[in-house]
Parts: structure tokens; C-alpha cells; sequence
């Protein structure tokens, strides 16, 4: 029997295999698919996804395949510059194909000890008191303490334990692909500016090799992957021409699907990703959102694996979580409206438009969009991430790549002591702050009996 199950390769299952890792938990990851997919569903990470990266020591990896983009229109596709004083080291939004960021997630999953099973799909899950077994495809079982469904928004997972999906269907979808084209790159984006004037969810641009990916909104809604020549139809009929696209790498399609599940735990099985919300793509939050999920997790779950969590530190996983994604569903419901073409949606944008020239009003909307102005419920004062601050031990990210809490005592005063074994002591600099694993601020102050409170709250029972 194994420590933990994840049932989905994605990023978000790779990473908590990541994280679980970190603190020597059994893991084994099962995807469905036998090799990586093609499709480019993502195309950056947003700042706290960065900040994330940063915290395990990965993000030079990622640098190196990446473009750092400071430029406006995050928010609803709102052409305004990125705001000044935003509230992290990592002031950017770094472009990355999502088949690299799988492929750099899988890699360092590996690299810690995680074992990756391709070509394995679950088809039962069942769970005791002790244990959940994952049926897979020809018959044969496995055991573990806990099962993580990141099994995407059609989760195999998540239908089995009959959690419910509530929320909006699809009514509208796009069609997408990436391929080649005889016009010219000029004529092409030409074009393509003259469209966007109005058409704000349409898009070709060059990926390299020759190619070029295409965003255009379909005319309907179907279960079918889309042809060349949905996309040649629909080119046309949006654009006034095809560019003379041919020669298709993948293609598929997306819809504004938006829905967010009634429960994340089911006993000892958790959802995480878009197994527990889906969303349209405006302003590129899912894939962040999944990381961060897992990121929020992966701790708590080693915690328990551990046996020193405390009681209803699992919980604390849906509470802080669940809310973070509906804020977000409705936040792209705001920006999908703003979206539409018909004349009060335009109406609107450009009201909105005025508004973020406010520097406080495009700041906060840039925050909350790339999660770093996310506040878990933790009481007056505390549950909002740090940012990295510089220690006389050095960057603060870099000293939180163990995976482990963190007490930083400016004075020099408290202790530790009992908890040594789960959280960190850095003495020195001019705050002093309980930090997660996650790096939330989870205590503040100056008494050592509040600290040993905070302490055993978080990481259970000192030693």
C-alpha cells in the first residue's frame, strides 16, 4: 500500500506529488493518457504561480523556457500597463506553453522520488476507514491511505464519489489549434488587430516552426473535436479570410462552462484543479489556480501521513480553498461580459476601462487576478502570502524550499522549541511572523504562549 494516490498528471497532480515528496510521503501518479498531450491550454503563469515556483527552488528552469511579459491587458483583455508597487518580487506574468510547464512539473516530480504511471486509467474507487482502493482498467488494484482526484473537469474521480458539479453549461465555445498558413506573418497580424478592435477572444499568432495558433469563436456547441475546415469556416466568417491555414498540429475546442464542486473531501479522497472548478480561460487562471490548490494541500496531506496534523487540518484545505475558486468563477464571469460584443457589454469595458487608469483600481484587479491578493479567513490580520523579503540569512524564498513552516522572530526572543522538526527559526529581520508551509501568515505578535497556541494549531502537538 502506498501513502497517497493521485489520479491525474496534469500539473496540478504533479506538483502536490512534488510537494509530498518534499516531506518523504509515498507517492504514485496515474494518468489515463499513455504520452503527454499536445494541446496548449495554458500560455503563462501568473504571479503567485512565480512566487510558487520561487519557493521550491524551480523557477530558474522554468525562466529559462519562458518570456516575463509586463504589459497590459490581463483583465478582460484591457489594453492598460501593468501597475506600478504591485505587491511581489516577480512583478510579471511569465509566458510558457502549458506542454512545457507539464513536462518541467514532471521532470522535477521524478527527480524527488514521485513514481509517474502512464497509460493507467482508474475506473472504481472505494474507500474505508483505513483506506482507499483505486480500481484501474483490466482489473488489477491499488491501496493507499489517500487519493487525490486531478483528474481535469471531466473527473472520473469526483463522478464516482457522486460529488456534485453544479454551476453554468456550456453555452458558447471556441475553437482552437495550432497550424500553418500561407499569408504572410504581416498580412496575418494586420489583420488580426483590425478584428480585435471588437472581437476580443479572437486571436492568430506565430508559436514558432512556421505555425501559428488560432482562437476563434465557434458558431455552436459540439462534443466532436473541431476539423480544418470548422476553422477555415469560422476564420472566414469572423476575419473575412482563413490566412490560408493547413497543415494542423492539434486542434480542440473550449467552452465557458463554468462550475465548481459542492464538496473537495469525500472521506479520505480530496479533488484539487479542474476537478473541482472549471471555468472559461479569460485571464488565464485555471492552470494557477490548480497549482495553488495543490500547493495549499500538499503539507497539510504529509501532515496526516505523518500523524502529526491536527485534528481538522484536512478540513482547512476545502474551507480556504473553495472560496478562492468561487471568487474566481464569478471574477471571470465579470470579465467574460466584458467580453461581449453587443453594445452595453462595450459600454461597460470602456467605463472600466477608464476606471483601472486608477492605479489603485488596476492594482487591485491585477492582484486579485494573479492570486497574490488572496486572504484565507485565519483571523485580524493574518492568512494573506508573503512576499519575499531579504533575511540577514538571505532571500526568504530560498530558505522555504524544505517544504517546512517557518517562524521569523526579529527580536530574537521566541522559540521553536517542541516543533523544531516541522518549522523552521530564523532569527533577525524586522518582522515577526508564523509562515506556513504554503507561505501564509498563519501568527503574528510578541507572546510566546499565543506562538506555542499558533504552533500546535498548525502543526500539531509539539515534541
Amino acid at each position: 500500500m502506498t501513502d497517497v494516490l493521485i489520479i491525474g498528471g496534469g500539473p496540478t497532480g504533479l506538483l502536490l506529488a512534488a510537494e509530498l515528496r518534499l516531506h518523504g510521503v509515498d507517492v504514485v501518479v496515474l494518468e489515463k493518457e499513455a504520452e503527454p498531450t499536445p494541446f496548449v491550454r495554458s500560455l503563462g503563469l501568473h504571479v503567485r504561480s512565480i512566487e510558487i515556483l520561487d519557493q521550491r527552488g524551480l523557477l530558474d528552469r522554468f525562466l529559462a523556457h519562458g518570456t516575463e511579459y509586463r504589459g497590459g491587458g490581463l483583465f478582460a483583455g484591457i489594453p492598460l500597463r501593468w501597475p506600478e508597487a504591485i505587491d511581489t518580487e516577480h512583478g510579471y506574468v511569465l509566458g510558457i506553453p502549458q506542454t512545457t510547464t507539464d513536462r518541467l512539473l514532471e521532470e522535477h516530480a521524478v527527480e524527488v522520488g514521485a513514481v509517474v504511471r502512464r497509460g493507467s486509467a482508474v475506473v472504481g474507487v472505494t474507500q474505508s476507514d483505513t483506506e482507499v482502493v483505486a480500481e484501474l482498467a483490466g482489473g488489477t488494484a491499488l491501496r493507499a491511505q489517500f487519493l487525490i482526484g486531478c483528474d481535469g473537469g471531466r473527473s472520473t474521480v469526483r463522478k464516482l464519489l457522486g460529488i456534485g458539479f453544479p454551476g453554468d453549461p456550456t453555452t458558447v465555445e471556441t475553437l482552437t489549434g495550432e497550424m500553418e498558413a500561407t499569408d504572410d506573418p504581416e498580412t496575418i497580424a494586420a489583420v488580426v488587430a483590425e478584428v480585435r478592435k471588437t472581437q476580443r477572444g479572437f486571436g492568430v499568432g506565430p508559436v514558432g516552426g512556421g505555425a501559428f495558433r488560432v482562437v476563434v469563436p465557434s458558431d455552436e456547441v459540439r462534443d466532436a473535436p473541431p476539423t480544418i475546415d470548422d476553422i477555415r469556416r469560422r476564420l472566414r466568417a469572423v476575419a473575412g479570410t482563413d490566412f490560408g491555414v493547413h497543415s494542423p498540429r492539434w486542434l480542440s475546442r473550449f467552452g465557458n462552462a463554468t462550475r465548481l464542486a459542492d464538496a473537495y473531501r469525500a472521506g479520505r479522497v480530496f479533488l484539487a484543479g479542474d476537478a473541482a472548478h472549471v471555468h472559461p480561460p479569460v485571464g488565464g487562471q485555471g492552470l494557477n489556480l490548480g497549482l495553488q490548490d495543490a500547493f495549499n494541500l500538499g503539507w497539510k496531506l504529509a501532515g496526516a501521513v505523518a500523524g502529526w496534523a491536527p485534528p481538522g487540518l484536512l478540513d482547512t484545505y476545502e474551507a480556504e480553498r473553495r472560496p478562492v475558486a468561487a471568487d474566481v468563477l464569478d471574477f471571470t464571469r465579470a470579465q467574460s461580459e466584458l467580453l461581449r460584443t453587443e453594445p452595453g457589454p462595450l459600454a461597460l469595458r470602456s467605463l472600466i476601462g477608464d476606471l483601472m487608469a486608477f492605479e489603485d483600481v488596476n492594482r487591485y484587479l491585477i492582484e486579485r487576478l494573479t492570486a497574490i491578493g488572496v486572504r484565507y479567513p485565519l483571523g485580524p490580520g493574518l492568512g494573506a502570502r508573503l512576499r519575499d523579503v531579504a533575511l540577514p540569512q538571505g532571500r526568504l524564498y530560498a530558505l522555504m524550499r524544505s517544504g517546512r513552516g517557518m517562524l521569523l522572530d526579529a527580536a530574537g526572543t521566541l522559540s521553536v522549541a517542541g516543533w523544531a522538526d516541522r518549522v523552521d527559526y530564523v532569527a533577525g529581520g524586522d518582522r515577526t511572523v508564523l509562515l506556513r508551509p504554503d507561505g501564509y501568515v498563519a501568527w503574528t505578535g510578541d507572546s510566546a504562549e499565543d506562538l506555542r497556541d499558533a504552533l500546535a494549531r498548525w502543526f500539531g502537538t509539539g515534541r
